[in-house]
């Protein structure tokens, strides 16, 4: 039974307000000090006015080689999911000098019964969902037509699949491979890659052209038949340091390339060289020191989304000016917008809930992006529409987080919290995120304590792995599968043996509130499984993926599914393997940020999966990709 937050849960969730503001982008002054905040007032919302925006050469045309080592998704910031900006970037710090100690092991915790009362100790007994296909992506290994290029961890792992077509994005780099379908008659050939992901804005001016960073997230909207690319700037950009104006007066041609509005006179897009490859990065400063880092500015997010079903084709571009920090982006696509959630840094515990345009930038017209800011509350998920079955016109996008505060040193909860989001593009101010409301759920302790902690044990080394332990994974998806709506989610909670997945699945009620209609703890056998992403088919079935490790095996990638009809909190389906873990990692305690499932528009049955592991001899991750139907979903591909 769902019920608002009252002064009892305080103490186990900090105070969660939403705080609003109107302002266009071009009033904002960008000489905000990295500790100020814009003054916010209550009863308006945060807007931003697209500062650029055009449409691209086709993709396929920006060809150039990429095989330089992959920057870090931040450098020197307060990059969520990691430390603090007064820390030295801990990639550098943590890949680079192999002599630093080890951290101790987080201890195992007092399980409340409740909680281990819904732990699945054995796998499913129906047999293994099989694997239909399965290939690497980038990482270790990989070869496209542009090359190849050395990653960096932690592995932000994004994937989308189209009708042809399978696009990934780690970190700072995309790939595009071949899907098997009526144009192609196998998944996996690499049609594009690896290349920076900002070479999607190649010959687009500005931030976005001119810096390639990491937590790039892909997603294939269904609805639309398109794609879309968001890539956060995660360093200042500094008072004029990339001039020009947000558009043409009236009657003034528009620049080559970009599109004519009513009144405008158009100009051809003349050919645009890919910029050059990112340098590589610095050396890491030695001890006691650190680089000069930009004090004044503001941040930006810059979308791209394709004008047709081909990711390999032209895309309407757009760069938004943010004044926070724009950290670990997960798109949802709803029908009346892309909700874009963020976190303004891991040593402020503060979130944003952006909305951008997606009927106008479908059409590439000017657009704005609405943002939400919400204090006190955990890393949040807008729910993700799978499958062509709407929800009802009006109906408001779900917000989901976990309970919990990791920076508190509260691992604990026994709820998950929900917002109904409405946004009103006509009048801003009644844009709102209404919430939180608690569903009581079974108790729960993040695996490891939350992120950035040393969990699971590998075999051969002391080094052990960070499980993101604190947040819900991505996806939060959204399902209608007829007689009734259902959101699914996913995070990763300690068990009796280990680690293991907690998954839940909310219907939607008579008032649109989601109520939990089915919980469990996977966790057979005492190993560790986690970092979830969790997705729902066209039936109702469910699937999630997942990183499998522990003692004494290699860390991999395993999949797990059940029938609408199974009894409620069972995987019923013996586990899958995707990868098998061959080798040990041992440079850094980052894993994964986190995974990607996502479905297959072709037939709505299909589950994809992509996630990292080693071979024998790799000294750094490689991804796999795979697909899972299970045998009572079928549809054409």
């Amino acid at each position: 039974m769902a019920r608002r937050l009252n002064s009892a849960l305080l103490t186990a969730l900090p105070f969660v307000g939403a705080i609003f503001i109107l302002v266009d982008a071009a009033e904002l002054s960008p000489r905000l000090g990295h500790n100020e905040r814009p003054s916010l007032s209550l009863g308006a919302v945060l807007v931003h006015r697209a500062i650029k925006y055009d449409v691209s050469r086709p993709l396929a045309l920006m060809r150039e080689s990429d095989d330089g080592a992959a920057a870090a998704d931040c450098e020197g910031l307060a990059c969520g999911t990691s430390p603090s900006e007064s820390s030295e970037d801990p990639d550098d710090a943590q890949e680079r000098r192999p002599d630093e100690a080890i951290p101790p092991p987080t201890p195992p915790p007092t399980l409340p019964p409740a909680g281990i009362a819904i732990e699945q100790t054995a796998q499913g007994t129906r047999p293994a969902v099989p694997l239909m296909e399965g290939f690497d992506g980038l990482g270790a290994g990989f070869e496209g037509p542009q090359g190849t290029t050395n990653f960096r961890n932690p592995s932000d792992n994004s994937l989308a699949v189209g009708p042809d077509h399978i696009v990934q994005i780690v970190n700072s780099r995309i790939a595009i491979y071949t899907k098997r379908s009526r144009k192609y008659d196998k998944s996996g050939t690499v049609l594009y890659g690896a290349v920076a992901t900002k070479s999607v804005w190649a010959g687009f001016g500005g931030v976005c052209e001119a810096r390639n960073n990491g937590d790039a997230v892909v997603r294939y909207d269904q609805l639309a038949g398109r794609w879309l690319i968001v890539m956060p700037i995660f360093s200042r950009i500094g008072p004029g340091e990339f001039p020009g104006e947000t558009g043409p007066v009236r009657g003034e041609p528009v620049p080559p390339g970009q599109l004519a509005k009513t009144g405008e006179a158009s100009s051809p897009g003349a050919a645009t060289a890919l910029p050059a490859n990112p340098a590589p990065p610095l050396p890491p400063p030695e001890r006691g020191q650190r680089p000069p880092e930009k004090k004044e500015g503001v941040w930006a997010m810059c979308y791209a989304v394709s004008t047709g079903p081909d990711p390999l084709g032209t895309y309407y571009r757009y760069a938004f000016e943010r004044t926070l920090f724009p950290d670990y982006p997960r798109p949802a696509i709803w029908i009346d917008g892309y909700y874009v959630p963020t976190s303004t840094g891991d040593d402020v515990i503060q979130k944003h809930a952006c909305i951008a345009d997606r009927t106008k930038m479908l059409a590439g017209q000017p657009a704005t992006e609405q943002c939400i800011i919400i204090d006190g509350v955990n890393f949040l998920n807008n729910s993700d529409i799978d499958g062509r079955k709407l929800p009802p016109a009006g109906a408001p996008n779900i917000m989901m987080a976990a309970g919990g505060t990791q920076l508190k040193k509260i691992f604990d909860d026994d709820g998950i919290y929900f917002w109904k989001v409405h946004v009103d593009w006509n009048n801003p101010a009644n844009t709102k995120a209404e919430g939180p409301v608690k569903i009581g759920v079974a108790p729960y302790h993040y695996l490891c304590d939350g992120q950035l902690s040393s969990c699971v044990p590998q075999p051969g080394t002391e080094r052990r792995l960070d499980v993101q332990g604190d947040k819900i994974m991505q996806r939060l998806v959204y399902r209608n599968v007829g007689e009734h709506e259902s959101i699914v989610a996913a995070h990763s909670v300690a068990t009796r043996g280990g680690g293991g997945v907690r998954w839940y699945e909310f219907r939607l009620d008579k008032k649109r509130d989601p109520a939990l209609y089915q919980q469990g703890t996977y966790a057979p056998e005492g190993f560790y499984r986690w970092m979830p992403s969790i997705a729902m088919d066209k039936k109702g079935d469910i699937g999630i993926g997942y990183s499998f490790g522990g003692l004494p095996a290699f860390v991999g990638q395993r999949f797990a599914a059940r029938r609408i009809g199974d009894p409620k909190g069972r995987l019923t389906f013996e586990e899958t393997v995707l990868a098998k873990g061959e080798a040990s990692q041992t440079n850094t305690l980052r894993w994964e940020d986190y995974a990607t499932t996502t479905m297959d528009p072709s037939d709505d049955c299909t589950f994809w999966y992509v996630g990292d592991y080693l071979k024998e001899g790799d000294s750094a991750y490689r991804t796999r990709i795979g697909s899972f139907r299970l045998p009572n979903c079928k549809g054409g591909r």
